[in-house]
């Protein structure tokens, strides 16, 4: 199962980037023993018509897509962890996570979601955003895997 990242917004140059890099390095090294491939990411100029730019490639993803939005669903990293786990083995295919813009998703975008999940009820920058989307995600692979970096 291929994990993505499609965000608006652009982490070229920004002192956040090998923060994310790391965590993905992370899940490339361990994710695949486990079924996980890496964690590819896709970024969207922040600009008028970055919705549009969402909306085509929403509807070419086939697998399936998970909106992050403050007013998602709220679990637990063991809870994520185990949702990951039930997604890759029931073949629902590549799992792609979509930051918005910042105003959030229109009514169109939010149609195209399988899944809302929240961060947080506190409304976090989008590079901060992606980062702790990468460590969760690292969290889940490593609870996964048997690794010991996640204490309940």
């Amino acid at each position: 199962m291929q994990l993505a990242v499609l965000a608006v917004g652009q982490m070229r140059g920004m002192d956040e980037a090998p923060l994310y890099q790391n965590y993905a390095k992370r899940i490339a090294q361990s994710g695949r023993q486990i079924g996980f491939d890496g964690l590819h990411l896709t970024e969207i100029k922040e600009h008028a018509s970055a919705s549009t730019k969402l909306l085509t490639l929403l509807d070419s993803h086939q697998g399936l897509i998970v909106l992050l939005d403050e007013g998602g669903e709220n679990w637990t990293s063991r809870q994520f962890a185990d949702r990951l786990a039930a997604w890759r083995d029931d073949g629902r295919g590549d799992a792609l996570f979509v930051i918005g813009p910042a105003d959030g998703f229109d009514a169109a975008l939010k149609a195209r979601g399988h899944i809302t999940l929240s961060l947080g009820k506190m409304t976090w920058p989008h590079m901060l955003t992606r980062i702790m989307l990468a460590e969760q995600l690292w969290r889940a692979v490593s609870i996964l895997s048997g690794h010991p970096y996640h204490r309940d």
